[in-house]
């Protein structure tokens, strides 16, 4: 209700509708604001990610991305990085395997995002401490678990 009014005093007031203007509701209204006050020109997070990482380059000679998030579920679908990079990855014919330090039961819909394959870095049940604290040794074990399935398929 506090971002309706915001922006219905924008309107009255300065003329300029932000209502349905994508991120103009993001942080609290943030976006809203630097739009109007500052005439910024607002951008997808995911895009600016892939501009700072300079990603477009390094898919141009990729064969498989990794991407991972601490939790894959139904919002990962919703423009977050992971679904993000899968997508730009797509652009290039690259398979990418998401690794999460969990997976959700609702997690399939990222398949319709350009993720080929989810995969828990967790090896069995553990706590998040235990997962936190050998967080580096279960992403490297699980990745190289993916590679090795990945490779399988050159050999004859």
């Amino acid at each position: 209700a506090a971002l309706a009014h915001y922006a219905d005093v924008i309107k009255r007031d300065l003329g300029i509708d932000v209502r349905g203007v994508p991120g103009a509701g993001a942080a609290g209204g943030l976006g809203m604001g630097l739009m109007v006050f500052l005439k910024a020109k607002l951008k997808p997070g995911i895009d600016v990610v892939i501009e700072a990482a300079n990603l477009v380059a390094d898919l141009k000679d990729a064969d498989l991305v990794f991407t991972a998030e601490g939790r894959i579920d139904f919002q990962s679908a919703m423009g977050k990085v992971p679904t993000g990079v899968a997508l730009k990855a797509k652009e290039f014919g690259i398979p990418v395997i998401a690794l999460a330090g969990e997976v959700a039961d609702d997690y399939r819909v990222v398949y319709e995002q350009g993720i080929d394959a989810v995969l828990s870095i967790a090896p069995g049940p553990i706590s998040l401490s235990q997962s936190m604290a050998e967080a580096e040794k279960l992403i490297t074990n699980a990745a190289e678990s993916a590679m090795r399935l990945f490779l399988c398929k050159g050999k004859e």
